[in-house]
Formats: C-alpha cells, sequence, structure tokens
C-alpha cells in the first residue's frame, strides 16, 4: 500500500560564512541550518509544524556542530587579532615605564615581531606609544576572548618580561601588568601568579 502523507523534518539554511571546524582541523566554509517538521501529501512538503532545532553544518567534513561553535575564531581572526593585541600590551607597558630604555625597546620589537609583525621597528614602536589608552585597549578585549587561560598567562608573560629587560619591575609596571590582565580577561590573582613566575624564571636566567 503506498503511503501518500505522513511527517518529515526538512531543514534551510538561513545563514554561511567561515568557521573553525575542529574535525577538519582549520577554517571551512559552513552554512547555518534550521529544521522543521512538515506535514508531506505526495512526498510533498505541505504545512510547516514546529520547528526542531537547529545547527552548523561543515561544508567540507558534513560535520553538525550546536551554534555555539560561531562563537569561536577562526584561525584568520586569531592570526588578525594577535598582533595587534600584542601591539596594543607591549605599548601599555612601556609607557608604565621607561619608553626611551634601548634594551626595553628592542625586547618590545622583538616581542611583536614574533606575534606576526614582520618588519616592525622603531617608528612603528613610536607611533603605538601615541595611540590613547582607549584605542588599545579593545584589541586587548579582543585578543583574551580568543585565548585560552593559558596561553592569556603566556601572551601577559611575554610582555612582563619587556618591563624586566633592564632592571626589575617598578610599582607602575605592576599596576600596568595588573590593568593589561584585566583587558585579557584575567583575574588579579592570575596576574600576580604570572609575575611572580615570571620574575622566578628571570632570576635563574
Amino acid at each position: 500500500m503506498l503511503t501518500i502523507f505522513g511527517l518529515r523534518v526538512l531543514f534551510r539554511a538561513i545563514a554561511q560564512g567561515t568557521f573553525y571546524c575542529r574535525r577538519c582541523g582549520g577554517d571551512r566554509e559552513y552554512r547555518h541550518r534550521v529544521g522543521r517538521r512538515w506535514f508531506m501529501l505526495f512526498f510533498l512538503p505541505v504545512i510547516p509544524l514546529t520547528r526542531v532545532g537547529e545547527h552548523v553544518q561543515c561544508g567540507t567534513c558534513r560535520t553538525r556542530y550546536v551554534t555555539d561553535v560561531l562563537s569561536q575564531p577562526t584561525n584568520a581572526q586569531m592570526q588578525a587579532a594577535l598582533p595587534v593585541g600584542m601591539r596594543a600590551a607591549v605599548s601599555a607597558m612601556l609607557r608604565s615605564g621607561d619608553p626611551a630604555s634601548p634594551v626595553s625597546r628592542q625586547r618590545a620589537i622583538e616581542t611583536v615581531i614574533r606575534s606576526g609583525v614582520s618588519g616592525y621597528d622603531e617608528a612603528m614602536l613610536d607611533a603605538d606609544l601615541t595611540q590613547p589608552f582607549d584605542v588599545i585597549r579593545p584589541a586587548l578585549n579582543q585578543v583574551g576572548v580568543q585565548l585560552t587561560i593559558q596561553a592569556r598567562e603566556w601572551y601577559l608573560a611575554g610582555v612582563i618580561r619587556i618591563a624586566m629587560a633592564d632592571r626589575p619591575l617598578t610599582d607602575n609596571e605592576r599596576h600596568a601588568a595588573l590593568a593589561i590582565g584585566a583587558d585579557l580577561g584575567m583575574t588579579q590573582a592570575q596576574v600576580i601568579g604570572v609575575v611572580a613566575m615570571t620574575e622566578q624564571s628571570a632570576g635563574r636566567d
């Protein structure tokens, strides 16, 4: 006997873009799909019924994810945000100490280059040092939301080493470390711990 009616779930795409696919291990195209149950007649959807959920589907491997996956940064976003955030953090730390210190400036330039800004030099550093704090803080916030706790600690430790390149940390530099850490999304206790570990590491060098 031929069944001429029934229920079926159909999905339609409501958005598309690029996301980080954990299964593929890289940035991939995705479709954000919403499902709805339909009453079918002669294999055709005729009456829309209730929504039955939504998901994000990778266009390459077809893996489905919950929509929270879209809040995670893509590789491209990370590669763009990390250098900008490092330049902001370096600028904030140098200004809390001696921005003219040759040793600290050299360490700052090397740190920014390692973060992904090839060709970073003295002139670019001077330009960064003139940026108002309300301009550089969003860059730190953007980096912070994309990093794990361990990565934030590593990031901050690199900035602290700039201040320690020519002398022990001053009170102003400690306060700057707390402010930078807060903008990265770290607690005061976490920042104090990173400062202590960085100082201990420097003492063993």
